[in-house]
């Protein structure tokens, strides 16, 4: 697949010397994984989209991380809408799946498509905005507003197809990836954008809400809306949150679309409402015991880089109630699955985008009643449906992404609540053995229905024995 011969892409300046702002700096070095960590200027004319249509120039910045060695590079490149929900560039969905990124020759770019990102703004109480961070290296930077993000953003994924992101590698696939505000603005681009721009082959939907974003780039955040939306998360009921809604993929979508939702996504942020049956072209994964961020996103991921001993990672990924200055009322959730089930999400939606076989389809989570009702939990506290993992099927706590309350966006981590000794001894009677036969048993059944990916078996038995008492 081609971008339209007339549409622009956008004019490239870079690599820019010495190092690149991304949120945290991580805790592994990318050269020594063989791969790059380069920024490079984009910059053009960009349209908007909606009610007020017109042309505004731009000039941002992309993230890129590619094989050094072309001969690694597997042909298919993630454009990653860098998330500015709180207030800062930040690259979730790089966090959650570079071990498969780099272990299959994906190239990855992220790209500051919104206005936040570079100016400042947004709805937390501090920001740092890439001028701020560093006015020398940024303050040329500039952005018309997020009407325009959609065609910033194809414009990047055109710059990356023809190559000139990349380093001179030319690509098969263009694929696009977001989470949460990220994911929001990729529905509307999905439903409104993507077959006028016709630039990316696929799009992995990760942690949406039940509503899009408009085409003015808004999304309805606020500080009084967090407020919200924290209170209907912590209540388990989703049809209160301001990101509640019924807007869903469209029939006719011309490229796969993939979704992966957390249970803080899809009843604490109202995403219920906008569920949709699977087709030719739509996948829905909603995923029992995740929240929407967890330990291995705002711990471990940082440091993981492939070659951690099992210990060490289990150690890392233990639950907390302190975070980043912020403190939770609950240890948060701790579970790792949505990391190894989101890496599989990836490598099944590129087969796809190739022509390949669709993912699998997975069964909905069960609610106790319709609409943006709770979820229906079993005998434990645990989610019924959906999705499933070890860390569920086999479980020594009971993980949720529902029932958190605390400091700004705490109620996005969900909740990690030990099981009772008196449970524990009715699961496992002969303690660790019977512990891990039943781990082992859930690790092979979501490995046979393609859930999880086999070059991550090991690992995930690892750490299910690291956990055995």
């Amino acid at each position: 697949m081609t971008a339209t011969p007339s549409a622009p892409s956008a004019r490239l300046s870079g690599p820019v010397p010495g190092a690149s702002f991304l949120g945290r700096p991580l805790g592994y070095d990318l050269a020594a994984l063989g791969y790059s960590n380069d920024e490079l200027f984009l910059e053009g004319t960009a349209r908007s989209y909606g009610l007020r249509p017109g042309e505004a120039r731009y000039r941002t910045r992309a993230v890129v991380r590619r094989p050094l060695d072309p001969a690694r590079f597997n042909g298919s490149v993630v454009l990653e809408w860098l998330n500015v929900s709180g207030g800062i560039d930040a690259a979730p969905d790089w966090d959650f799946t570079h071990r498969e990124l780099i272990r299959s020759g994906f190239a990855w770019v992220g790209v500051s498509a919104q206005r936040v990102g570079i100016e400042g703004g947004g709805v937390t109480v501090v920001s740092f905005p890439l001028k701020t961070v560093n006015a020398k290296r940024y303050g040329s930077l500039t952005h018309p507003g997020d009407a325009f993000s959609f065609d910033i953003f194809s414009q990047a994924g055109r710059a990356a197809r023809e190559g000139g992101l990349l380093g001179g590698l030319v690509p098969r696939r263009v694929l696009a990836i977001g989470e949460s505000q990220s994911a929001a603005l990729l529905v509307t681009y999905v439903n409104e954008v993507d077959g006028d721009a016709r630039v990316f082959d696929g799009f992995l939907l990760h942690g949406r809400g039940g509503s899009g974003a408009s085409l003015e780039g808004s999304i309805g955040l606020s500080r009084a809306s967090l407020e919200q939306a924290a209170a209907a998360v912590s209540a388990g009921r989703g049809g209160a949150s301001p990101m509640a809604g019924s807007q869903r993929i469209r029939d006719d979508v011309r490229v796969p679309v993939l979704t992966l939702q957390s249970e803080t996504d899809v009843v604490g942020l109202g995403s219920a409402a906008a569920r949709q049956p699977d087709s030719g072209r739509f996948r829905l994964w909603e995923l029992a015991g995740a929240a929407h961020a967890d330990t291995y996103l705002l711990v471990a991921s940082v440091a993981d880089d492939g070659s951690l001993p099992f210990s060490k990672l289990d150690e890392l990924l233990a639950p907390t109630a302190e975070l980043l200055g912020m403190k939770m009322a609950e240890p948060i959730n701790s579970g790792p699955q949505q990391h190894y089930v989101l890496q599989a999400a990836l490598a099944h939606l590129d087969r796809w985008a190739g022509g390949g076989a669709p993912p699998p389809e997975a069964p909905r989570l069960e609610l106790a009643s319709g609409g943006g009702g709770p979820l229906a939990l079993d005998g434990l506290g645990i989610a019924k449906g959906g999705l499933r993992s070890p860390w569920v099927d086999a479980p020594k706590a009971v993980l949720s992404g529902l029932g958190q309350s605390g400091t700004e966006f705490a109620f996005l981590f969900g909740t990690t609540r030990p099981l009772a000794a008196e449970a524990r001894a009715r699961l496992y009677p002969r303690g660790a053995a019977d512990y891990l036969a039943r781990f082992h048993a859930a690790t092979d059944e979501a490995l046979g229905r393609g859930f999880l990916l086999e070059a991550d078996a090991e690992e995930i038995r690892g750490l299910g024995r690291a956990a055995a008492w």
